[in-house]
């Protein structure tokens, strides 16, 4: 087949460090692969359609997810920090079981994420109790507590 795998989900972020000490201490991610790339330039100008370009990417990987985070020092980063519209097509969210929905909240802001205000749920087909959070960007995550797992 043409399409062999997927690699990566690209995540942008205003702040490398403060990112990186979210997904990975505070999520599980764990560094992988090349590690750290620093580009500058071209070919990479042209392919993101970012001209004077500087970029710095660390690959993070977890339950065989991985992400790469992308800091744009130069020309830096656009668009609010806030969750984006679960309408607006493009990629919306990414979701995390967890086995403490309010542990899962608390340890999100302890380390930079925020609450989607008015997102949590009960599902009683489930028996889950879910709701968004966001992490220091505004990329959103979906919580999931349920002792029954509809994706398996």
């Amino acid at each position: 087949m043409t399409f062999q795998y997927v690699m990566h989900v690209g995540v942008c972020v205003r702040d490398l460090e403060r990112s990186l000490r979210f997904y990975r201490d505070g999520l599980g991610f764990a560094e992988v692969g090349v590690g750290r790339l620093e580009i500058e330039g071209e070919p990479t100008a042209t392919m993101l359609g970012l001209p004077d370009l500087e970029l710095h990417a660390i690959y993070l990987e977890r339950d065989g997810v991985r992400i790469e985070l992308l800091h744009y020092p130069r020309p830096g980063t656009v668009g609010p920090a806030e969750a984006r519209p679960m309408n607006q097509p493009g990629l919306t969210h990414f979701a995390m079981r967890v086995t403490d929905l309010d542990e899962a909240i608390e340890r999100i802001r302890d380390f930079g994420g925020h609450l989607v205000e008015g997102s949590r749920v009960h599902n009683p087909v489930y028996e889950a109790h879910l709701t968004y959070v966001t992490d220091p960007d505004g990329t959103r995550i979906e919580l999931i507590e349920t002792p029954k797992d509809p994706t398996r």
